[in-house]
């Protein structure tokens, strides 16, 4: 088990290869495939978009069993998505949570967008830009780019979100149990970029 400071730079390093186009495409061939028949020990917590832009294993290089990887659109929390987090640190000792949000989330423009106009969102979409709409009203004032204000707040938004979790997330951040950290991609240059 790696603590979080070593599962952060092990993502951080892999990241460094994708960018730089060397990917080791480490834990995919046959026999490690094997060996997680039965069981799994990923190092990290990924939240992070559904976006097909963003696939974490490849972004941080990494292969089968390294990552326990969580996505919705807008890497928004619902009771489903918070159990899963819980699973990772409780039954897998996972001590690192990466909550990745992306430049351009069309999730978080249609957030921005609704909150513009004044729109009904249908459906079931309706409730996942309720739960991003709170980022787009933090930053609504601010200057520069709303839609990469919004990103960048979502991520926040999360990662607090994730924080105040109780029992299980708070308790072990209180014991130094697990960190959660915020990043986001750009898919630009396709450098990830810790947040504060």
């Amino acid at each position: 088990m790696l603590t979080s400071e070593q599962a952060l730079r092990t993502l951080l390093e892999g990241h460094q290869r994708y960018l730089r186009g060397q990917p080791l495409h480490v834990h995919q061939e046959a026999g490690w495939r094997a060996s997680l028949a039965y069981s799994q020990h990923p190092f990290a917590v990924i939240l992070g978009c559904g976006d097909s832009r963003v696939p974490p294993e490849i972004i941080f290089d990494q292969g089968l069993g390294d990552l326990f990887v969580i996505r919705t659109a807008g890497h928004v929390l619902d009771d489903a998505v918070l159990g899963s987090v819980e699973y990772g640190l409780e039954k897998l000792n996972i001590s690192l949570v990466m909550v990745l949000g992306h430049e351009r989330c069309g999730a978080v423009q249609a957030a921005v967008k609704a909150m513009e106009t004044g729109g009904v969102v249908p459906g079931h979409l309706g409730k996942l830009i309720a739960a991003i709409k709170p980022a787009v009203a933090e930053v609504q004032d601010q200057p520069g780019d709303i839609l990469d204000n919004a990103v960048r707040a979502n991520v926040g938004l999360v990662r607090r979100q994730l924080q105040a979790a109780v029992p299980v997330l708070a308790a072990r951040i209180q014991a130094n149990q697990v960190n959660i950290v915020g990043a986001r991609h750009d898919l630009d240059t396709g450098e990830i970029e810790l947040l504060p």
